[in-house]
């Protein structure tokens, strides 16, 4: 099954409310369905189903001594860069206990083989992918407009090992395993 590590988001007001502006922009975006709205601490590929205990495992090693915590999601930004976009986000503040958690998944799951990110964790919510540079002058306008606004705070409870099956109207996201923060 095609995996991945996270903490997931969900339709909050202000997801809701951004993803409508997105499309109002008239921009070319592949955007996200609000229901599938996360924030992927590891990506995993492809995983035979027989290891999801001993990711499970990974990820109970990995939250040991973190709390429930609140995350702040915040500014909209892109990757790579304005002037080449790609994937359009939302940023996040209070969101160190995130990295704590990512930072010990890379170094435990490459014990187990798998391939350890090379780019830093940078968290971030993905909420639209750009398909061509249609309207990206609007979006641009779009962007800088909402680069400070509060999108509404977020309770992280728990991380979960998510299965990713990609259909024609999108990929559809199930939870496999959660593991509770204590």
């Amino acid at each position: 099954m095609r995996a991945f590590i996270s903490a997931d988001i969900g339709a909050l007001p202000g997801i809701i409310k951004v993803i409508n502006d997105l499309k109002n922009t008239n921009a070319d975006l592949k955007i996200v369905k609000p229901e599938n709205v996360h924030m992927t601490l590891k990506f995993l590929g492809e995983i035979d189903e027989k290891r999801v205990d001993e990711i499970a495992d990974v990820i109970r090693n990995s939250i040991r001594d973190v709390s429930p915590f609140t995350i702040k999601l915040i500014g909209l930004g892109v990757f790579p860069n304005m002037n080449y976009m790609r994937v359009l986000w939302i940023g996040t503040e209070n969101a160190e206990s995130l990295g704590v958690i990512a930072e010990r998944l890379e170094n435990e799951l490459s014990t187990l083989g798998f391939k350890k990110e090379k780019r830093k964790f940078s968290p971030h919510v993905t909420v639209a992918r750009v398909k061509s540079i249609r309207n990206t002058g609007i979006l641009q306008i779009f962007l800088n407009e909402n680069k400070k606004t509060d999108f509404g705070g977020y309770d992280v409870k728990c991380i979960r090992l998510k299965k990713s099956v990609l259909t024609p109207k999108g990929p559809m996201y199930s939870t496999v395993k959660e593991v509770f923060l204590q």
